[in-house]
């Protein structure tokens, strides 16, 4: 079972790739970031993983590295997140959680041009809330942090799931978002570190607002 689900799952989100349509917004963001010869860290909230996941596989998106939990589901999204062409190292917040940002922190540092993403609300929530192990790998990188959502019509919400899993039925369109990117600094102390949390969880809220409007209104996700 555990073989067969991978596969499943895998061939499902490629099926539904093919026949949705993507239309990115702030684009620029993104490119900017990465031409600046600095690693790209990739935020983004955890509901909306299968919007964005095959799109950020796409070649003319670049390499990248990303966190999966030592759960069975966690087993699961590594196989396929790595069918995809994406590198994973495994962890969480609720478990493992500072040794993956430390192995992420010493490959992106090994290899600059490999991205990372992850989800900023960890794989266990709260939902929406910015967890710090996303400002530390920026900071120990010297890495951008882009922000990036996603919002797509007509689509079905998981809504008995912690963070709203968002699927796009067949032939749905996919906005994709872009903020501006966060830029770091070196040090910080506890008290910064919470305050770039905040900062961060702001601009993504306001991000999702502005795709859901842009592709057609809010979904009901409460």
């Amino acid at each position: 079972m555990h073989h067969i689900v991978p596969a499943v799952v895998l061939a499902l989100v490629r099926c539904l790739d093919f026949t949705w349509r993507y239309r990115e917004t702030d684009r620029h963001h993104f490119d900017a970031a990465r031409a600046s010869g600095r690693p790209v860290v990739g935020a983004f909230l955890h509901g909306r993983i299968f919007l964005l996941l095959r799109f950020m596989s796409r070649p003319r998106n670049g390499r990248w590295l990303s966190m999966c939990s030592k759960s069975l589901d966690g087993d699961a999204m590594a196989k396929v997140e790595e069918a995809l062409g994406f590198e994973v190292v495994r962890g969480s917040s609720g478990r493992d959680g500072l040794q993956a940002i430390v192995d992420m922190i010493r490959r992106v540092r090994k290899d600059p041009g490999l991205g990372s993403c992850l989800a900023v609300d960890g794989s266990r929530g709260p939902r929406g809330k910015v967890q710090g192990g996303i400002i530390s790998l920026a900071q120990r990188t010297g890495g951008l942090i882009v922000p990036v959502t996603a919002a797509a019509r007509p689509g079905y919400i998981f809504k008995k799931s912690w963070d709203r899993t968002l699927l796009p039925w067949p032939g749905a369109r996919v906005d994709v978002i872009y903020g501006e990117p966060l830029e770091i600094p070196a040090k910080l102390g506890a008290a910064a570190l919470e305050g770039w949390c905040g900062e961060l969880e702001g601009r993504l809220e306001a991000l999702q607002r502005r795709v859901d409007e842009i592709c057609g209104g809010r979904h009901p996700e409460a």
